[in-house]
């Protein structure tokens, strides 16, 4: 290439830390849980096939743990107003960032058997970068669940 710089798009799947981003490889097409709209943002809660098989049975409900396998993906957007919509309404604009939290009782057996990982998303570099050094980054927060299973989403009635 003459008189340019050649670059590629990261892949996100080769990012390690806190937890291999390969472990949620294909949640773009995972099912939604639930949404939330905390300050300013958009988060779509998307779980694997293990998880939304146990919400279905009535996990957490009933009591019985999340099995091991199971994760939840949080992909977080800015917002912006729609100016398309005959009607006032919020959408994404900017991804922000990709969050997930995996069951492995044996392996998270010290935050709850969970691990977390989070990553902030840069627009410009189209690129992520973690947001946490190991996997229990997390586990502080999601104590006050810890009679959900350390789960705060709770499967949305459709």
């Amino acid at each position: 290439m003459l008189g340019g710089t050649a670059t590629s798009a990261q892949d996100k799947y080769s990012l390690q830390k806190p937890l291999p981003f390969s472990d949620i490889r294909g949640y773009e097409g995972w099912q939604v849980v639930s949404v939330s709209t905390p300050e300013g943002k958009i988060k779509a809660i998307v779980g694997n096939p293990a998880m939304i098989q146990a919400y279905q049975s009535g996990i957490p409900g009933n009591g019985k743990p999340f099995p091991d396998g199971a994760k939840l993906v949080k992909i977080i957007w800015t917002t912006k107003k729609s100016t398309e919509a005959p009607f006032d309404v919020m959408v994404p604009d900017v991804l922000d960032e990709v969050e997930f939290m995996e069951k492995d009782a044996k392996q998270f057996s010290d935050s709850g058997g969970w691990g977390y990982a989070p990553f902030k998303y840069d627009a410009a570099a189209d690129a992520f970068t973690p947001i946490a050094n190991d996997a229990k980054c997390g586990a502080a927060c999601h104590t006050i669940v810890s009679k959900k299973d350390f789960v705060f989403t709770a499967y949305a009635k459709r």
